[in-house]
């Protein structure tokens, strides 16, 4: 695992957190607007689950493409270049008017951020020592949350006063802060790489990693993978389900979603603490997997409320649990991950989330040709906890049999990567604490969270 051997770089982990929560909430801004414009134009299930799809499919197929290129591609030039390319897409769709046109561009939205998710993820970590980790991580993750909480509340308002192209407009300007924090940051990875160093033990090295060599990786993909396919129709359902079943306008729409946003915002908080408690990565895993069962059953009680804004304490909750989640998921892939393989790594993550989150979103545009909101707001909660139990037991005895994860040797100074950029090597003892565990200057503002991958899946912790 690859960390800076000096000082934290705080400046470039807060640049990276402001491009990242502006970029988030344009797409959030643009998915909610889409969702909201269809519903309010009479459209039904499948032309929802058909927006969510395009916006899905680009992160699931690009995913090899797009994690080698994070590894290989100086970041910088993927930043500036996706930026630019998402902002003038989104331009373009703010006043396309043909649905096939309208998912084309989605599409085409989607694919620059499968290109940018896997590099700020990476990122992070190379511009941290190793026990500011944590606090690092989760901040960033935290950017993510908050752009995912204004998306749809902006969404909603703009939507009810002006129609669907004003928000489009304004997310066509929250990608540009992708092109400045590319310009801005000295921390940069990929581009020239140095020579793998001969690694003790039998270790594999970066570029001869692969995901599939580590069991208790692929179960804690499986299991967060199983519980978003089995939970994540409640995407396409929830509109009908507050808009229609409930009787609510579209700012209460966005007051509701936001809900489980803000509740993961607290969730990250609270649980960036936990993980140093947490010194085996298979507890790590058993842990996440029990906040997933917690996100489910809040699925599973919103089920039953008569009114939208009783809907607001139990999404709190149940983003709390993801939150939670999100953040145990992040800190796993970076400790048992080789640096130059976490962009890799962080795509397959994200291809493995959404690909799941694909088969929600179908199951939820043709349930609703058949079948009321409400029943299937229920089914989505209960598939969901039948998939944790049944993941229970598989993924116990991977973190039985999992062994520590190998990390690399310091190498003897700074590697010749790109001119600024800041790599150093670290084995932390067991957790990486946090930086005020070890008086440490600490990041100004609040500390850590992560992004939401049972309900809602950034199109869009992340890592997570």
């Amino acid at each position: 695992m690859s960390f800076i051997s000096g000082r934290s770089r705080w400046s470039d982990v807060w640049l990276a957190t402001a491009a990242r929560g502006i970029a988030s909430c344009g797409d959030f801004l643009v998915a909610s607007a889409l969702t909201l414009a269809l519903q309010s134009a009479g459209a039904g299930g499948l032309a929802v689950s058909g927006v969510l799809l395009a916006a899905t499919l680009p992160l699931v197929v690009l995913a090899p493409l797009t994690g080698r290129l994070a590894d290989r591609v100086d970041s910088r030039t993927i930043l500036v270049a996706a930026g630019l390319a998402q902002a003038g897409i989104c331009l373009a769709l703010a006043y396309a008017e043909h649905p096939a046109l309208v998912i084309v561009l989605v599409a085409l939205l989607a694919a620059g951020l499968a290109a940018t998710q896997p590099v700020i993820s990476a990122l992070v970590p190379v511009m941290v020592r190793a026990a500011d980790l944590p606090r690092a991580s989760a901040l960033n993750q935290s950017a993510g949350t908050l752009g995912a909480l204004a998306g749809p509340a902006l969404a909603g308002l703009l939507v009810g006063q002006f129609g669907a192209r004003p928000p489009l407009l304004l997310a066509a300007g929250s990608y540009l802060a992708l092109v400045v924090a590319g310009l801005l940051i000295r921390t940069r990875r990929g581009g020239r790489r140095r020579a793998e160093p001969a690694l003790p033990g039998g270790a594999v090295p970066a570029t001869g990693w692969r995901l599939c060599q580590d069991p208790l990786l692929v179960a804690m993909v499986a299991s967060v993978a199983g519980v978003i396919g089995a939970v994540g129709a409640i995407n396409v359902v929830e509109v009908f389900f507050i808009r229609e079943t409930l009787g609510s306008s579209t700012t209460v729409y966005g007051l509701v979603t936001g809900a489980w946003t803000l509740g993961i915002l607290a969730g990250g908080w609270l649980f960036a603490r936990v993980v140093r408690r947490l010194d085996r990565d298979g507890a790590l895993v058993g842990a996440g997997l029990a906040l997933l069962g917690g996100c489910c059953l809040m699925v599973l009680a919103s089920a039953a409320v008569p009114a939208a804004l009783l809907l607001v304490p139990i999404f709190v909750v149940g983003g709390v649990f993801n939150g939670g989640n999100n953040v145990f998921d992040t800190v796993l892939l970076a400790r048992r991950v080789p640096e130059a393989a976490r962009g890799r790594a962080f795509a397959f993550f994200g291809a493995s989330v959404q690909g799941a989150a694909m088969v929600g979103y179908l199951a939820g545009g043709l349930l609703l040709e058949v079948a009321a909101p409400r029943p299937l707001v229920a089914a989505c909660g209960v598939a969901g906890l039948v998939v944790v139990a049944a993941v229970a037991l598989p993924l116990r005895r991977a973190s039985r049999a999992a062994t520590p994860a190998v990390l690399e040797p310091a190498p003897a100074g700074p590697p010749p990567l790109a001119p600024d950029s800041v790599r150093g090597e670290l084995e932390p003892a067991g957790p990486p604490p946090f930086a005020s565990d070890l008086g440490d200057p600490a990041p100004a503002g609040p500390p850590p969270l992560a992004p939401d991958l049972v309900r809602k899946n950034p199109a869009p912790a992340g890592p997570a």
